[in-house]
């Protein structure tokens, strides 16, 4: 009788489903800004500058966090890496849901995001401690599935939560579930300590300029900068572009995040094995063009149908995460292991801080008139469309820069001997 191997072993089956429900509610704690929008433009007072602000100051303070944490990332467990920040992160959102006006809320967003924005980085770190990289694309599939979960179940429940009880409300909901998750995480999972063998410096900051100075990360980096640009500037004025613009009611737009994190959750796993199957960067440039076509749509969208609007944001999400996956794959490939915590650290403070510029350049460009109703949101699409361009381009160098670095040396012998 015939056997098929298994792919994943049953604890590297847990680790996926654990970094996969912490990156939802870091994931989510980020979303749900987005439906609230409208909310908390009309509850605080405040203008979408403002507003864009409260997003990007979780931005800013990440993008820091990350920068001091780099030179410490590779000298500890990453497991206890991992339940520090995560408290930290659990601790912020509920300093979310007890936020009285937009002064304190922009400062919980501040200490929200210097723990959370450094979640992503050790996740990706513990994916490249603990999996091949021939199986990392469908490994950052599932786990980026936790941002159509957000879509299916977060965010509507997020949006109902916030309009029958309170703003607040969703914050609650997170950190009640992040308290869970940080439980389940303490007790079933192993440490992470192979990186811990390897030499590193002893001084965190000569590991942090080590790591910012390798050539071979710089490019990395860049591409970093761009890459992040189209979510930043779409997602923070999504609801009130959908509510207003394209005419849809509060019930439609609760649908419209469920039916495309349907669409999200179903197209990950998918996209992660044809990326590992057809080749990372075709998967990435196909996905690019489907995007660009998609942004350039949605953002001069007028009176929309429902059914319409679904089809084109489904769309557009999955040429999302057809980017993302096959890029971070490729990411994880680059960095040595003693440098993969301080890389992947600085890689999510540039990717949070150049978002957070993004966020606070599409609040100057986007403007709501007395109606609610946004202009210049068209703006925004061509802007990421020439992001899009240029990101392709430096992906494929990036790409070409990890296949020559994974790819076997050589020596003479072994060409006499083939010969």
């Amino acid at each position: 009788m015939k056997t098929t191997e298994r792919v994943f072993s049953r604890y590297q089956v847990f680790i996926i489903a654990m970094l996969a429900l912490l990156q939802f509610t870091v994931v989510l704690d980020f979303m749900v800004l987005s439906p609230l929008g409208e909310i908390l433009l009309g509850k605080l007072h405040i203008t979408t500058r403002q507003f864009g602000l409260v997003v990007s100051a979780y931005a800013f303070s990440a993008g820091i966090s990350g920068v001091l944490a780099a030179g410490f990332a590779d000298k500890f467990d990453r497991k206890k890496m991992l339940l520090v920040f995560y408290t930290g992160f659990v601790t912020g959102t509920f300093l979310c849901a007890l936020a009285p006006n937009y002064e304190f809320l922009l400062a919980a967003r501040v200490i929200t995001g210097l723990f959370g924005g450094v979640i992503s980085a050790i996740g990706m770190a513990i994916i490249a401690d603990l999996f091949r990289p021939e199986v990392r694309g469908r490994v950052m599939g599932f786990v980026q599935m936790a941002f159509a979960l957000s879509q299916i179940i977060g965010v509507p429940m997020g949006w109902e939560l916030a309009n029958r009880i309170h703003w607040h409300a969703p914050f609650w909901m997170i950190g009640a579930f992040g308290t869970i998750m940080g439980i389940v995480m303490a007790v079933y999972m192993k440490p992470v300590t192979a990186h811990l063998q390897q030499k590193v410096e002893k001084n965190a900051f000569a590991h942090l300029k080590h790591t910012l100075q390798n050539k071979h990360y710089s490019l990395a980096f860049c591409t970093t900068i761009l890459l992040s640009t189209g979510g930043f500037m779409l997602m923070p004025f999504g609801s009130t572009f959908s509510r207003h613009n394209m005419g849809l009611a509060q019930s439609d737009i609760t649908l419209l995040y469920i039916a495309t994190g349907i669409a999200t959750f179903i197209g990950a796993p998918i996209l992660g094995r044809l990326s590992d199957k057809l080749g990372k960067m075709k998967v990435f440039l196909g996905a690019t063009l489907l995007t660009s076509v998609m942004v350039v749509i949605f953002t001069n969208l007028g009176i929309t149908p429902l059914y319409m609007a679904i089809t084109i944001n489904a769309l557009m999400m999955i040429g999302v995460f057809g980017r993302i996956i096959p890029a971070q794959a490729i990411m994880t490939s680059l960095p040595n292991i003693q440098d993969r915590g301080a890389f992947m650290s600085i890689n999510a403070s540039v990717q949070q801080i150049s978002g957070g510029i993004a966020s606070i350049v599409a609040g100057l460009i986007v403007y709501q008139t007395s109606s609610g109703v946004l202009l210049h949101y068209e703006i925004l699409g061509y802007v990421i469309l020439g992001a899009f361009a240029f990101t392709a381009v430096m992906m494929y160098y990036l790409n070409k820069q990890v296949q020559r670095q994974m790819a076997p040396v050589v020596t003479p012998d072994e060409v006499a001997i083939a010969s």
